[in-house]
């Protein structure tokens, strides 16, 4: 299974990251994104190096699941066209009134 974050490097994608690797959750391949300004930088995730990748830029096709820590405007932008192509979970407070979005 892929796995992918939205909002990699910041404070809720750094805590993610931490709790995934603490996991005894198997990925294939784990996608980092973030912003443009992070883009190339490199984390570290269970021993192996793994390059930030473009928001922008990024098939989520790709993933299986999608887990977005970005913020309500890049979800309002970026969930709908995510949903589409990967099961989303978004952890922004945009959506959640919405009826036909399930928690």
């Amino acid at each position: 299974m892929n796995f992918a974050i939205i909002g990699s490097t910041g404070n809720v994608g750094r805590k993610t990251l931490d709790i995934l690797e603490k996991s005894n959750l198997k990925f294939d391949k784990l996608y980092l994104i973030a912003s443009a300004k992070n883009v190339g930088k490199k984390v570290m995730f269970r021993g192996k190096s793994i390059e930030v990748e473009s928001l922008e830029n990024f098939d989520f096709s790709k993933a299986k699941i999608t887990f977005f820590a970005a913020g309500s405007q890049i979800s309002k932008i970026w969930v709908p066209r995510a949903a589409k192509q990967t099961i989303v979970i978004d952890n922004s407070s945009f959506f959640r009134m919405q009826d036909d979005v399930p928690l």
